[in-house]
């Protein structure tokens, strides 16, 4: 269903949206750190806010080459914390700031990879579960969500997925032009030097000089991500891991938001409210950025995402 719920926003360009909250995280709350191994034989980081058992917990699932750190998951773990709430950080493969020891990584398609996690949540937490996804976070949730359908009432209580690239080769194409170029090098910033410390534990899992080369996340995509994950090509798995075509499969009551000026995703490839099931709410802000959401007089606050997300699960 369509809704017209509006972001007070203070900063009009979606560059500005996007790249404030980097400079003005809020402050880091406290986390307890715990590892859970995987059942291939890896681990993953999980960062948690403690309150009593009894309560709703939050789960979230971050962007790429995000963490605990980034500035989201700071403002919404305070506001649960603040809120009597319980939550957690779900860190993907080797995000937690240690190498996963596995030469896979992660993706935004790693729908079997939130599988396994939600599904352990709920077996250890008798209260609501909700669940969050930011951009790859929120592509990866979306796409579980689909793909289980009204199995996923028996796993979480509803869920949330913001700033989702949900048609992946579009949000490619949109950060391999023009100042959205910038996005792009700064995750091949991290991103690349990474996959080449895998490469030195995992001898000939990709070409070194071919990774090197990578000037957008296509390039990095074809050279690391696909063959990595079982994918023949970039277009591979941007096809068969974008969320827009798992939408018409939710079950569960979902808030889907994406601002209309998000630089990672144009906004004539959102689906049409018309096209999603009753349980799908949509929200299209006209400002925002990606994964921004600054809100209130200047300097600005990002409190308006964590009230959102809890006004909707309440």
């Amino acid at each position: 269903m369509p809704s017209r719920y509006q972001a007070p926003l203070w900063l009009p360009g979606a560059h500005a949206q996007t790249l404030w909250p980097l400079l003005r995280r809020p402050p880091r709350p406290h986390y307890r750190r715990e590892r859970w191994e995987t059942p291939d034989g890896d681990f993953i980081d999980l960062d948690w806010i403690d309150t009593p058992a009894q309560a709703p917990l939050l789960a979230l699932f971050h962007g790429l080459e995000g963490s605990s750190d980034s500035h989201y998951a700071r403002a919404l773990m305070l506001a649960i914390s603040q809120h009597g709430w319980r939550g957690v950080v779900v860190h993907f493969r080797g995000c937690s700031g240690e190498p996963n020891r596995l030469a896979r990584a992660y993706h935004s398609g790693d729908s079997t990879e939130v599988d396994w996690i939600l599904r352990r949540l709920r077996s250890r937490h008798d209260a609501a579960l909700f669940a969050v996804g930011i951009s790859l976070g929120g592509n990866a949730l979306l796409k579980w969500l689909g793909e289980q359908g009204g199995a996923a009432a028996g796993v979480v209580t509803a869920a949330a997925a913001i700033s989702a690239p949900l048609d992946l080769a579009a949000a490619d194409a949109a950060l391999s032009h023009g100042v959205s170029r910038l996005y792009a090098r700064h995750f091949l910033r991290t991103l690349i030097p990474k996959a080449l410390t895998k490469l030195e534990r995992f001898p000939g899992l990709y070409r070194a000089d071919t990774v090197c080369a990578a000037r957008t996340l296509r390039d990095f995509d074809a050279a690391v991500t696909a063959p990595l994950h079982g994918f023949s090509s970039a277009a591979d798995y941007y096809a068969r891991s974008s969320a827009a075509q798992y939408l018409s499969g939710i079950a569960v009551k979902t808030l889907l938001v994406n601002a209309l000026n998000d630089p990672f995703l144009p906004a004539n490839v959102l689906p049409a409210a018309h096209s999603l099931p009753a349980t799908v709410t949509l929200e299209t802000p006209r400002g925002g950025g990606h994964a921004g959401f600054v809100s209130g007089p200047f300097p600005g606050h990002l409190n308006w995402l964590p009230q959102r997300l809890l006004k909707f699960f309440q």
